[in-house]
Parts: structure tokens; sequence; C-alpha cells
């Protein structure tokens, strides 16, 4: 199976064709339960028998030390969250996925609720889940408003005994690690020219391209979709290869990468 080149396949079919252990991260946000029509010719709904293989075959096909990016909200049916995004990361774990991280990808210009009776919902999940200890790419940092300023109420690490330990006074530095909430906005991070529904900001998969993998790696994104994990991919030099059910999408895909490559008179 060639790299970067998008194919028309279910996620559990395309990733059976691939050889255990041949990538090295994999990001993507599969279907939300019922929230989305995505119109194929294959028969059947996205339920956990199909998300189940979904985790089985996608811890076969990353490496050790590779990382999985799962962006994933839940439907709310008869007034109650259904809770599958939680169901799913449990279910990581009995495949062998260490949680790793719980993220929150919080949208800067949320749609209002105005009939229910609660809070507008501003977030998603943003589950890492690795095999083993990840070992590819780099945090991401952020500035600190006050460098240099020495922290007076730093005290040292404290003991499970209650003592305190390490260096005496701390100096704030000039960066910080970001924090596992990153905001985006959904009109300013998504490519207007393609008409696809559940796009997720472009700056979203590119800091995490670069927090879980190495240029030249090779990303795989099972529900491809609009195309943003492959040219995202691509514009941070890795490789990509996905999967997508919908051979619309596949097309709308396939144009938006070979847009971006345009410029450099290539084409997948």
């Amino acid at each position: 199976m060639k790299i970067n080149e998008i194919i028309n396949k279910d996620c559990i079919t395309g990733m059976k064709a691939l050889e255990s252990g041949s990538v090295d991260m994999i990001l993507t946000s599969p279907p939300y339960d019922n929230l989305r029509n995505y119109k194929s010719d294959v028969t059947g709904t996205w339920n956990q028998y199909i998300w189940k293989q979904a985790f089985d075959e996608a811890y076969k096909v990353l490496k050790n030390g590779a990382v999985m990016v799962w962006v994933v909200g839940d439907a709310t049916n008869n007034g109650s969250e259904t809770g599958t995004s939680f169901k799913q990361a449990l279910y990581a774990q009995e495949v062998g996925f260490n949680i790793h991280d719980t993220m929150i990808y919080q949208k800067q210009t949320p749609i209002p609720q105005f009939k229910s009776h609660r809070y507008t919902n501003s977030f998603e999940y943003m589950f890492i889940f690795s095999k083993g200890i990840p070992n590819r790419g780099k945090m991401l940092t952020e500035s600190t408003k006050q460098e240099g300023r020495v922290d007076k109420n730093y005290r040292g690490q404290v003991t499970a005994d209650e003592k305190y330990v390490g260096k005496d006074v701390k100096v704030i530095k000039s960066t910080k690690k970001k924090s596992n909430i990153w905001m985006y906005s959904q009109n300013n991070g998504i490519d207007r020219m393609v008409k696809h529904k559940a796009q997720f900001p472009e700056q979203l998969a590119s800091d995490h391209i670069l927090s879980w993998s190495n240029e030249n790696d090779l990303v795989l994104d099972p529900f491809m979709g609009s195309g943003t994990t492959a040219k995202m991919a691509l514009v941070n030099n890795r490789n990509f290869i996905g999967f997508e059910i919908n051979a619309e999408y596949v097309d709308m895909a396939c144009d938006r990468v070979n847009s971006y490559l345009k410029g450099l008179n290539h084409k997948i």
C-alpha cells in the first residue's frame, strides 16, 4: 500500500491490509454516535461492534511508543449524554493502550444552546492513547507572562510526609509547557472551500502532529473525511495514509491535498 494515499475503504478493511507496527501516529475524529450522516454505499451503522474492531486494528498497526489521537464527542439522547467517548476510552485500555492524556478541544465560538435546560456545549475530548511510553514528537510551549520574576510563594516540592524539598528559589522562565486544554476557532480554523460538516481546525491537527510524531513519520487517519490530517501531515513534513468510506469525501480530500501541493508540481 502506497504512502500519501487516500483510499476509498472502510477503516477496518483498510487497517487490516497494513503491516503490524508500520504506523508512527494515528490522528482521527471518528463518527460521534448518530450526530452525522456520512452517506456511504456500505450498509451498516456506526456502533460498538464497529468501533471495537477499529481499536483492535489501530493497536495492531501502531509502532511501540506511538500514539493515537482520538477526537470525539457524545450525542444527547432523551436528555442524557450517551457516554460513548468514555466507553471507547475504557475499551482502548482493554486492547492494550494507555490513556496517556485526556485533552480538551475548547471551541472559541460554540453554538449557543437556548432550548435545552443545559449549558452550551463548548468542548470535545481529545484522548491520547499510547502504545507504551510515547517517544516521538516535541511538546509545545507557550510564553509566560512574568518571565524573570521570583516566585515568593514557592517553598519547593512537598513530599508525602509534608517536607519541602528541591531548590529554594523559583524564577519564572520565559516559556512553559502548554496545558492540555487547547482552544481553537472553528470559523477561522477550517477550509471554507471544503463542503464537509465535521472538519476539525487545521491548527488542531498540526499541533498534535508536531507533539506526537517526527519528520518523515507516517500518520494514519482511518476516518479521513475532508482530508485535514493528510494536508497538515504534508505541511509538517510527514507522510500520511488514510481511509474513507464515502467516495465523495475521498474526492474532496484528494482535491484539498492536491490544491496544497499544486505549487510543488506534485499530485497524489
